[in-house]
Parts: C-alpha cells; sequence; structure tokens
C-alpha cells in the first residue's frame, strides 16, 4: 500500500504539533518521589517530549480516533503494574494503595510530559524486588525439609496482594525450596545446587540493578498504548533498531548472536556468511571481555549490559573492530586472545524463505510437493530506497525457490508454510500473492478518514499456476492473513490448518526524529544536554544524538478482496484441523482493546475457481484420517492437559511426591514416544536419550500433503486459466 501522500500530509501536521510540543517542554514537571534503598531511576527530558508527542499523534491520528482521557489513564495503570508483577510476588497491599492516586491523572500528566509517576512506582517495585533477592539469597542456606507436605502456589495473579512483608517473605521461601526441588531431582548433590542457585541470584540481582530508564519508559509505553490498541506500539531507539532489521532480515556488524552469563557476554552462535563465519576465528562459547573500535583502546566491557556491549560491537560495514576473547573452555584468567574483523552487512538466511520436497504417495499415485517456509514477510527498505539492486525481500527470495522448485525438482504441487508467520511487510504480502494469480486486487484499505483504497498485484503473469496450498495456524497474522485470504477468495488453492491470529490492522512506521526540522532537533538536544539523568543517550550534545525513537501507529484496518475484514475473526481454513495452541488465550479476539469486525463492498475481483465442491471432499477425508490418526489424538489430550493445568495454581513441595508425579508424567510421554516412532518403523528411545532432528515428525505438515494429494486427485489435469476467467477441470 502506497501510504506516500498521506505520510507527507500527516508529516506537515506532524511538525506543527513537534514544534509547539518542544517550545512548551520547558515547563517543569511535578517532584518525582523519592524511593530510599535503591538507585532511583528517573526519566529524561527527551521521554518527556516523546509521551507528549505519541499522545498527540494517537488522539489525532489512531484508526480508533480514541481520546486519552481517565478511562484510559485507569487501563494503563493497571496493565503497568501487572506487566511489572503479574504474579502479584513484590508488590505489597500498601503500594498498590498507594499507587490508586494515580488511577485518574496519568491521562494529563502524559499530556504535560510528566513521567514521575510511572517511575516512583517503578522504584518501588525494584526496592520490593531487591529485598525479594536478598531475602531468598539468605534462604538458600537454609536447611530445608523436603519431606513436609507444604505447597508453592506459583500463580497468585487471581488471589489479593500480599497484606505484609511477612506473607509475602513466605511466599518467596517457598519459591527458593521449589527451585531447590527443582534442582535435587536433576541427582546433583544439595551443596552442588545451593551453590548454583545462589549463582542464579546474585546474576540476577545483578542484571536487574542494570535497568535504566529507556528499559522502564518501553514497559510504561508498552501498557500505554496497549490500552489504546495491541498493535500501536512504540519503541525505544534499541527496539525501534531491533525491529527493523527484523523487517530486513540483514544488519551491519560481525556476524554473531551473543548472550549473558555470569557477568561476561558470550558467543552463542555464529550466523552462516558473516565476517566472524567468514574469518573462523570467533567460535561458539567465546567470551568477549573488552571491545576496541578500530585501532583505538580496549574498553572493558565485564558486567555491562548485553544491548550496550552489542551496540559497541556492530557497526557500519567497512569498519573494523577489535575484540578480547576468551577462546571457549578457557578460564576467565587465561590471557585474552585478540580478535580483527571487518564488519559487514550480515543477511539472517535462517530466518528467510527455504524450501523442501517430500513426495507423498495417493491412492497408488505419487506427487512431488514442493514446501516453501515463510517466517515472515520482510524486506530491506533501506537497501530498496539506496538503489540496491539485490536488495532483500519475501517476493525475491520466494520467486528463486519456486524457479528452482519447478525447473530443477520438477514439483506437481507447491504448499505455502505460514504457521508462526506473524506478518510484516504489506507490499511484500501484495507482491507475493502477485507470483501465484495474474493482475488484480489482493487487499482493500480503509484510513481513519474513511477512504477504502484497494492495493492491487500490477504485474501480469505468474511464477506458478500448479495446484497450489497453504498452511497457516492460530499464530500465522497480518500480511499471512492478507495472502491466505486472498489465496481463498480467488479459488487459487487451497487453505489448511486452524483459524488465524485475527490481526487485520494496518501501522505505519514513523521515526519521531524525521518529524522535525535539524534546528528543532539541536533545541531538543540543548535540553537534554542538561539533564545527567541514568539513561541519557551518551556522548556531546547535538542534534545527531537525539533519538526519540519509533511509533507504529494503526492508521488503517485490512479488508480482503471479498470485503470481509481479516481483524478479530482472521481466516477460516478451507481444511480444517485442530489448533496446536490454545484459541481462548492467544488471539486477536482475546485482546480486550482489539478492534471489531466488519464488512465492506466487495473489490471487483473475479476468481480463477470455484473450490467449494473439491472442498467438501477433501474436509471428509482429512476428517477420517485425523479421527485415525494417533498424532492428532495425542494433539486433543495435549489440549485437555494444558487446560486442566491451565486451572492449577500450585505444586508441591514434597520432593519424593513431585518426583512420582515427574516420573509418571516423563514413563507416560516416552512410551507415547515410542508409540508413534513404531508407527514410522523407528527403533525406540531410552529415558533420557535424545531425539534426533532427523527423527521429529511433523504431523501438521504430513496432513496437510495428504490434502494436496486428495486435491490433485478429485481435480485430475486440470488446466488453471489465470487470466481471471475461470478454472477448467
Amino acid at each position: 500500500m502506497d501510504f506516500k501522500s498521506f505520510k507527507e500530509m500527516l508529516k506537515r501536521i506532524f511538525f506543527v504539533i513537534f514544534t509547539a510540543a518542544v517550545l512548551a517542554c520547558q515547563a517543569a514537571p511535578k517532584t518525582q518521589p523519592i524511593v530510599e534503598g535503591v538507585t532511583n531511576v528517573k526519566p529524561d527530558e527527551q521521554q518527556q517530549i516523546v509521551i507528549k508527542e505519541v499522545v498527540n499523534l494517537i488522539e489525532s491520528y489512531n484508526y480508533k480516533k480514541i481520546q486519552i482521557n481517565d478511562s484510559i489513564s485507569s487501563l494503563v495503570l493497571d496493565k503497568y503494574i501487572k506487566s511489572l508483577d503479574q504474579g502479584k510476588n513484590y508488590f505489597l497491599a500498601s503500594d498498590i494503595k498507594e499507587f490508586e492516586k494515580y488511577r485518574y491523572t496519568l491521562d494529563d500528566d502524559f499530556k504535560n510530559g510528566d513521567l514521575s509517576a510511572p517511575f516512583y512506582i517503578y522504584n518501588v517495585y525494584a526496592k520490593r524486588l531487591n529485598e525479594y533477592f536478598n531475602y531468598s539469597l539468605a534462604q538458600i542456606k537454609t536447611k530445608f525439609n523436603f519431606n513436609d507436605n507444604d505447597t508453592f502456589v506459583y500463580d497468585r495473579e487471581k488471589m489479593p496482594w500480599a497484606a505484609s512483608a511477612t506473607a509475602l517473605n513466605e511466599n518467596w521461601r517457598k519459591r527458593v525450596k521449589y527451585e531447590l526441588v527443582n534442582l535435587n531431582l536433576t541427582g546433583t548433590a544439595e551443596a552442588k545446587n545451593v551453590e548454583t542457585l545462589t549463582k542464579r541470584y546474585k546474576n540476577l540481582q545483578s542484571q536487574t540493578s542494570k535497568t535504566n530508564n529507556q528499559d522502564v519508559f518501553q514497559i510504561l509505553m508498552d501498557a500505554f498504548t496497549e490500552s489504546v490498541d495491541p498493535h500501536t506500539n512504540y519503541f525505544v531507539p534499541t527496539r525501534a533498531t531491533e525491529f527493523n532489521e527484523e523487517m530486513s532480515r540483514s544488519f551491519e556488524g560481525i556476524g554473531a548472536r551473543l548472550q549473558m552469563e555470569n557477568e561476561v557476554v558470550k558467543v552463542s552462535e555464529i550466523i552462516a556468511g558473516g565476517p566472524a563465519f567468514k574469518g573462523k576465528q570467533l567460535s561458539a562459547g567465546d567470551k568477549i571481555t573488552a571491545v576496541a573500535q578500530g585501532d583505538g583502546e580496549f574498553v572493558d566491557v565485564v558486567g555491562w549490559r548485553i544491548d550496550a556491549i552489542v551496540a559497541k560491537i556492530k557497526g557500519p560495514k567497512g569498519t573494523k573492530v577489535r575484540l578480547k576473547v576468551i577462546p571457549v573452555g578457557k578460564e576467565m584468567s587465561s590471557k585474552p586472545v585478540i580478535i580483527d574483523i571487518v564488519r559487514e552487512k550480515v543477511i539472517l538466511e535462517d530466518q528467510s524463505a527455504k524450501k523442501k520436497v517430500k513426495t507423498i504417495s495417493t491412492n497408488g499415485k505419487s506427487y512431488k510437493i514442493g514446501i516453501i517456509s515463510l517466517p515472515a514477510f520482510y524486506a530491506d527498505f533501506k537497501a530498496a530506497n539506496a538503489g540496491d539492486k539485490n536488495y532483500k525481500s519475501t517476493t525475491r527470495d520466494v520467486r528463486k525457490l519456486i524457479d528452482s522448485l519447478k525447473n530443477i525438482d520438477k514439483v506437481n504441487a507447491i504448499v505455502m508454510d505460514l504457521r508462526g508467520n506473524g506478518g510484516g511487510s504489506l507490499v511484500e504480502a501484495i507482491s507475493l500473492t502477485g507470483l501465484f494469480i495474474d493482475r488484480g486486487p489482493v487487499v482493500q484499505v480503509k484510513d481513519l478518514r474513511g477512504k477504502i483504497e484497494v492495493d492491487e498485484d500490477e504485474n501480469a503473469g505468474v511464477a506458478w499456476d500448479g495446484p497450489f496450498g497453504v498452511m497457516v495456524d492460530r499464530l500465522s497474522a497480518s500480511a499471512s492473513e492478507i495472502f491466505a485470504g486472498a489465496i481463498q477468495d480467488y479459488g487459487r488453492g487451497i487453505i489448511m490448518g486452524s483459524q488465524t491470529y485475527g490481526k487485520g490492522t494496518v501501522q505505519s512506521s514513523i521515526d519521531l526524529n524525521k518529524l522535525i526540522n535539524p534546528g528543532m532537533l539541536q533545541k531538543i538536544a540543548g535540553l537534554i544536554a542538561r539533564d545527567k539523568t541514568i539513561g541519557t543517550s551518551p556522548g556531546a550534545a547535538g542534534a545527531a544524538n537525539v533519538n526519540l525513537g519509533q511509533i507504529n501507529l494503526t492508521m488503517a484496518k485490512f479488508y480482503r478482496v471479498a470485503g470481509s475484514s481479516t481483524q478479530h475473526k482472521g481466516v477460516i481454513p478451507d481444511v480444517t484441523f485442530p489448533s496446536v495452541y490454545p484459541m481462548d488465550k492467544i488471539g486477536e479476539d482475546t485482546e480486550a482493546s482489539a478492534l471489531p469486525w466488519d464488512v465492506i463492498p466487495s473489490s471487483n475481483f473475479k476468481a480463477v475457481a470455484n473450490l467449494a465442491a473439491v472442498k467438501a471432499g477433501l474436509i471428509k477425508n482429512s476428517e477420517q484420517r485425523i479421527a485415525n490418526s494417533l498424532d492428532f489424538k495425542y494433539l486433543k489430550q495435549d489440549i485437555a492437559d494444558l487446560k486442566k493445568r491451565d486451572a492449577e495454581i500450585s505444586v508441591p513441595l514434597n520432593e519424593a511426591k513431585l518426583k512420582a508425579e515427574r516420573d509418571a508424567q516423563e514413563a507416560k510421554s516416552l512410551a507415547r514416544q515410542n508409540e508413534l516412532r513404531a508407527l514410522r518403523g523407528l527403533p525406540a528411545i531410552k529415558k533420557g536419550e535424545k531425539v534426533t532432528k532427523q527423527d521429529t515428525f511433523d504431523f501438521i505438515e504430513d496432513e496437510s500433503l495428504k490434502v494436496m494429494g486428495d486435491f490433485m486427485q478429485q481435480t485430475g489435469n486440470y488446466v488453471m486459466n489465470l487470466g481471471n476467467t475461470g478454472q477448467q477441470f
């Protein structure tokens, strides 16, 4: 969809809003109460500006046309407290009572750029959390009786807030005991378990102490935007970078994934094709202790936050970074090795479209089916805008895979696997649909003014005109639903799986820095330069150091070419399987602030086929197979067991009883696994033996391929006319 003219109009209006707000931001917020015993995290002036502008943007341009009022304020307070302490493990009832004074004032505070209340609430939380760590560390050394018949209530969400510190202490004591019981059940000596748990708590305490105002602001903004609608999101600068890298499936750096381990960052994975992979000097398991830019001085990074270390290691392609590394298997006291790496653009191939080919037999006839797994609808917009002819995108990748499946693998059918695909680029959803249909409408979009725009595939011809299917599940959302809905409405293929998520709203990504001119950025930088609060962007004051973050603002709503919204209801498959995911826990219809389902007039599209008669036979055959399938039988049992577990809120702390329960569960799981392996001609496995990746079986995929086999059997050698004149059998 082309929002260019619309966004240009908004940009001019936004400039006025931002200019007025910046000039008004001199007003001092209320004094933030001090919480004794912890380092108090405070907002900076940049965040005070951002909260005001986000309010303005939501009130003026969010699709719901909502006003930030007392009702929203109340929702934000509840969501914010829940996001900090969902299990009611840290706050006291007296804390919650004190926070009530903010219930109907946050809306006015946000409009004034005042963040003192939510930051105060966080600092109270930080104090309680620190009390938990200190108390629990002392309790670890207690000699517990693991033969007692007491229980630990791990889910206190529906219970009252603890009335006293004594009540919380008792719950914390039981949590420590539960964690020790779990460690005991692994067969490790109690003394070693005490040591392990002590290290775990100290590490958690250390990492928690590094929380800065960007972290707190992100938690708050999540609570705020989710109170408006589930998909309007504000991202602080680091989160905005992560989001955009996810969309482009690329970044500039060394090509390594990192994780924290006892205050030291460790390489968890080397990304294939990246500079670290090519250089072969860095290995998974290596620990990085210091970083230097080019030939500059090394900076020790032990104990740093992982995002700060990542920021130092990443950088523009062509630049050099040096690392001090303790090789895997060596002690921290070992002499570090110095590694030089020149940064490059790293393509995340493991998160891109992939293909495989499987052969199935239906009524004695063999069919080769190509399966394209698509994890998201991605596009490197930055590279595309820069004129890079080889920029990465979903449609480009899939077209290459189709060419290979068609000309090399000689497949009879193709299945697009969109399970777990949460969406992404709308442009890519439209162009990808165009690989399977000739010119025509793909999606309709209604903006906040009520104007309906029909977005079409304008490219003649198709990449694949043979039998086609699409696999979806409850996690298939947004762009996935646009693609699946268009394929279904056109009668271009068979949709298989479970009802999709139901995310039918359009978000426009707005870089807040781009809404104001450099001169105004310089004024903001001057304001921020006076603020020495923890978390303010490092470096000299200046417009280049101001980063206001990014907002993904819900500005429109999707509709299928036939007129039905994908919002709330999602896409109902032609052939439905039991859902692997709980339908009552996941999905747009579980979100209180979600927009409703509705319909608009159909677009001027012409279906290529009417598959209604074919679907009836496919459904009948699939239901018979599922009824006789051991895999689906166990899936249904798992769904029933999950509902039963959801009703449980406690666990026994008697070690023998807990061990008996787990042994019984493990025995049941092992017996089930071996029963399924026997069906597939695989040898039985023993307790504790790991299943190899080659032995895993995707029964949802298997049933989908059988549906495709039935589809080809029922339709025979058909010719699909993709000039919008129908399909002949």
